[in-house]
């Protein structure tokens, strides 16, 4: 390694200390100083907003990297908190039959519902059975090579299937009320101001993990390969790489960062329903990220927060409009800042401030201290 390698890599490690500071300082601050600032309502609404932005991270992985535009992202998220809701509903029945289901004249328990008393089977089911689902349905739609608003409108129509389904089940799932009305878990009331705030807690924790996941998997060159996809499939394929893979296992990350995030949200709102496989919920997750800019993870983050936040003071202000300044708030970033807040701060922004113009497509690739280094070996190779 020669000292141009050395010094890149240097900057590298350096880079990522001081990224690890930051996210450590932030979840800290969260943690510790919040819980004394805000009230137990606005805190347990920033746990809610927190499991929110995990979800688009998944989505900017799926999206903002990889260029496919998921639509059907609720699905997933309703699963995971459906996983968590079953297993509470169990330990709340005490071996007998959840409340809903003797309602609607049900004698015995499903079949499917027996694993769910065991806790460690509903934390695994939370990752993996959105994971399985987005796998499979990404195979065959990937294998089939169908992107673009064709993938769009599938995913669309999968919300819609599921969405009826679970809202059809009155026995199996309660049907539209969903699963509410929870008590324990692990033999300890999950009402409880310090139990809710040890769910806030491991909110953070996990939103810090999914974070550190998906900069591990947008940085170097599965990253690049993940962009490179995104802005020109055809060449990814013609260098020897199968896309239908990459495509497979970023879909089912991004359906297991999901379902962990709706598994956070429904222990903090108390319910899982499905209107959380709604389509407009789904599309409103695709905004989250627009406005706080896709391809940028911190964006994701921003813009989940940003704007429930926002959703949040406005309906409390202005409860019969509050839509339209939604609406209006995603008009003016399309158009006036089609990368999002993040993005236009990357590539505007901070070149105004006398920073060098950011990239993130090819021309990245071409400011990479690594590629300038490969080619500067191909170089000498050829002149020998």
């Amino acid at each position: 390694m020669d000292a141009v390698s050395r010094l890149g890599a240097r900057g590298k490690r350096q880079t990522l200390w001081i990224e690890v500071g930051i996210v450590l300082a932030i979840a800290l601050f969260l943690i510790l100083v919040m819980p004394a600032v805000l009230s137990n309502f606005r805190l347990n609404l920033l746990g809610r907003f927190l499991s929110l932005a995990i979800v688009a991270l998944g989505i900017d992985l799926i999206w903002g990297y990889t260029g496919l535009l998921s639509l059907g992202h609720g699905i997933f998220f309703a699963l995971g908190g459906y996983a968590i809701a079953m297993h509470i509903k169990l330990e709340d029945a005490d071996g007998g039959l959840p409340d809903f289901m003797s309602l609607y004249g049900g004698t015995e328990l499903p079949w499917f519902w027996e694993p769910f008393y065991s806790f460690p089977f509903a934390t695994f089911a939370v990752v993996t059975i959105p994971a399985l689902l987005a796998g499979v349905l990404g195979y065959l739609v990937f294998r089939n090579r169908i992107k673009g608003v064709y993938f769009s409108i599938l995913t669309q129509a999968a919300t819609i299937v599921f969405f009826n389904f679970f809202n059809g089940q009155q026995k199996l799932f309660n049907g539209t009320n969903g699963l509410t009305n929870f008590q324990t878990l692990l033999g300890t009331s999950v009402n409880t101001q310090s139990t809710q705030f040890v769910f806030y807690s491991l909110t953070i924790v996990l939103l810090a993990g999914a974070y550190a996941l998906c900069r591990w998997l947008t940085s170097g060159r599965f990253g690049r390969l993940l962009m490179a996809i995104r802005d020109d499939e055809s060449r990814v394929r013609f260098s020897g790489y199968n896309p239908t893979e990459f495509k497979v296992l970023v879909f089912a990350v991004s359906g297991a960062l999901a379902g962990i995030a709706g598994a956070m949200y429904t222990l903090q709102s108390g319910s899982v329903s499905p209107r959380l496989m709604d389509v407009a919920f789904s599309i409103e997750m695709v905004i989250w990220v627009a406005i706080g800019g896709r391809g940028t993870l911190v964006g994701a983050i921003l813009g989940a927060l940003l704007v429930n936040y926002a959703r949040s003071f406005l309906s409390e202000q202005f409860a019969e409009i509050w839509l339209f300044f939604q609406g209006a708030l995603f008009l003016i970033v399309v158009t006036v800042l089609p990368d999002g807040i993040v993005g236009w701060l990357k590539s505007q922004g901070i070149q105004n401030l006398g920073r060098r113009k950011q990239s993130f497509t090819y021309p990245s690739l071409e400011e990479d201290p690594e590629v300038q280094q490969e080619r500067k070996e191909i170089g000498v190779r050829s002149e020998e």
